[in-house]
């Protein structure tokens, strides 16, 4: 396969992930964008600043290098690349292991961003998904590496393939972008479920060991074709 051809693959993928943002209630109107990295090269795709999601073709998806610039004479490379792209970049430089990166602004979520507050582990699905607590990273103004930065340094010491950036929203990276995606929908579902069930009382925090234990066997038993976790 040519890196047109792998390219060529990841734009129609990447566009047709943004669907499902629509599709789990993660986003509204143009807010939000996923990003895939080239695999095997110093390239990603991300989505244009502004564009509805019913008008996101593979072919205005914007081409871009690990330091946020978009290559010339590229599909979409007359259009603007979304304005989180120097976050996306800096996580793609500084974590060789993410494929992709997802920001949304879900509403549960985001209310805990808002609190500074990270959702602890009190569901076994949680667990399974992002062993362990979802943690809160630095507040952090939008245009430059610092959500990136802020993204990196926090996930870098949790399991977690989610993070809250406070006062923001959610930000999740995975092997792939529909990986990252994945993530993303599970951390609305668990935002939603938690923030719940602290309305009916105290949650019952999960044993570290229990912890442990079901995410080691949901990332590398449970499913058809296991995988093993983002950082294994």
């Amino acid at each position: 396969m040519t890196l047109d051809d792998i390219i060529k693959t990841v734009r129609e993928d990447v566009a047709a992930l943004h669907n499902e943002l629509v599709t789990y209630g993660l986003v509204i109107w143009t807010g939000g964008n996923v990003s895939g990295r080239i695999p095997g090269t110093d390239l990603f795709v991300i989505k244009p600043s502004g564009v509805d999601y019913r008008d996101l073709t593979p072919a205005r998806l914007i081409l871009c290098r690990l330091d946020g610039s978009v290559v010339p004479g590229s599909e979409g490379s007359d259009g603007s690349p979304s304005s989180d792209t120097a976050a996306h970049a800096y996580v793609y430089r500084n974590m060789p292991e993410v494929g992709g990166v997802v920001h949304t602004h879900s509403t549960y979520a985001t209310a805990w961003a808002a609190r500074g507050e990270e959702i602890p582990c009190v569901i076994t699905g949680m667990a399974d998904e992002f062993g362990g607590a979802i943690p809160v990273g630095p507040f952090a103004i939008i245009g430059d590496e610092s959500i990136g930065h802020g993204i990196v340094s926090t996930l870098r010491s949790h399991r977690s393939r989610a993070v809250l950036m406070q006062n923001h929203g959610p930000f999740t990276i995975g092997k792939d972008a529909r990986d990252a995606v994945k993530a993303a929908v599970m951390l609305e579902d668990v935002a939603r479920t938690v923030h719940i069930s602290r309305q009916l009382g105290t949650p019952i925090p999960i044993p570290g060991e229990v912890v442990d234990t079901l995410f080691e066997r949901y990332q590398n038993v449970y499913g058809q074709d296991p995988q093993g976790a983002l950082s294994d």
